[in-house]
Order: C-alpha cells, then sequence, then structure tokens
C-alpha cells in the first residue's frame, strides 16, 4: 500500500470486531475506516470508539466503494473526520493522512475529502 511506502506503520482489521478490537489494543494514531465492514459496519465502529475514552480526538478518515446519497454526511455524524472515496486517490491519500496527522485534534475539521469524484447524486 502506499501509505507503507512512505513510512506508515499499517495495522489491518477484517470486520468491524476485529476493528474495534485491534484499535482498543493499538490505539493507532489514525484510522482509515472502511464503512462498509462486515459484521459491524464502519459507521457502527466508528461510533463505539468514539465513546470509549482515548478515542475522541483519533483522526478517523472513512472510506467506501458504494456512495449514496447522505453517506458523507452519516460518516462525518458517526464521528468521521474525512469522507474518501474508492477508488482511492494514491497521489492524494498519503497528503490527506499527513494533514489529518499534522491537524490540531482539539479542533478537527470535518470537511477533509481525497480520493475519487464524489457522487454526482450526493
Amino acid at each position: 500500500m502506499v501509505l507503507r511506502e512512505k513510512g506508515y506503520n499499517l495495522l489491518q482489521a477484517t470486520d468491524g470486531e476485529e476493528a474495534l478490537a485491534v484499535a482498543r489494543e493499538e490505539r493507532p494514531d489514525l484510522i482509515i475506516m472502511d464503512i462498509q465492514l462486515p459484521k459491524i459496519d464502519g459507521l457502527e465502529v466508528t461510533r463505539r470508539l468514539r465513546q470509549t475514552p482515548g478515542f475522541s480526538q483519533i483522526p478517523i478518515v472513512a472510506i467506501t466503494a458504494y456512495a449514496m446519497k447522505g453517506d458523507r454526511e452519516k460518516a462525518f455524524a458517526a464521528g468521521c473526520d474525512a469522507y474518501v472515496l474508492k477508488p482511492i486517490n494514491t497521489r492524494q491519500l498519503p497528503g490527506l493522512v499527513a494533514e489529518m496527522l499534522g491537524r490540531s485534534r482539539y479542533s478537527p475539521s470535518r470537511n477533509g475529502d481525497a480520493g475519487g469524484e464524489e457522487n454526482p447524486g450526493n
């Protein structure tokens, strides 16, 4: 993955339950959350993490391949800090990650976008 090439250490989870467990155990600096995770979807994982002590200020970037009208707003309402459509623009993603990691964790902006085109229906 392009982020590994930029020197980032990556953790992976195959479903929402595992994502919660990995995040709680490893305490990552940033989370890239697929909103289409099996078992527990990424938005619910995000909501649960935001309620977990120590996770309120960790940047969470939502990604999805199947954007529907209103999904972007739902992602931000769940606690995501940015929203990216697949296919992910591999030239923009490292910049978004660096920006999210450098942004003040006490005043997050909830308007970050990178990656694919917005769904014209949104």
